[in-house]
């Protein structure tokens, strides 16, 4: 069962795709939007990525960090990233632990959950289906 909105995002501290180290606690007073997703480099995965890609003026100008969590480590990240030049971190959750922390735990790989947390820390929406090719815009068609 995913999260509320309403909820107190859970806090974490991960590295990123370049290893510097991301805490949700240091982003407060920023909207971040947090996707989980199950794999680096699969169809699905790739699409939504490149979703996010392609709307990525967009979340700048509207002051949105992007965040994309899954299970594979800082090298496959940085392979991901090369290939399909995504401008946003992906954040190693190589434990499995914030996956967990947001519900979006499925074993060996996160499930495909989105949550968009709020400048003051709380879930403003969750998203437990999505569509990978419309995913990006369909949040910023939700954020007012």
């Amino acid at each position: 069962m995913a999260l509320n909105v309403g909820d107190v995002a859970p806090d974490f501290t991960v590295k990123d795709t370049h290893g510097q180290t991301v805490s949700l606690s240091a982003l407060k007073g920023q909207r971040v939007v947090l996707y989980f997703y199950p794999k680096d480099d699969t169809p699905g995965c790739t699409k939504e990525a490149c979703s996010f890609r392609d709307n990525w003026n967009q979340y700048l100008s509207k002051g949105i960090k992007v965040y994309g969590v899954s299970m594979d480590d800082e090298t496959s990240h940085q392979a991901f990233t090369t290939k399909f030049n995504l401008p946003f971190p992906l954040l190693a959750d190589t434990t499995g632990a914030v996956a967990q922390a947001y519900d979006a735990s499925g074993g060996a790989y996160a499930k495909r959950f989105t949550y968009v947390i709020g400048p003051d820390g709380s879930i403003e929406q969750v998203y437990t289906t999505v569509n990978t090719s419309t995913h990006a815009q369909d949040i910023l068609s939700a954020i007012v």
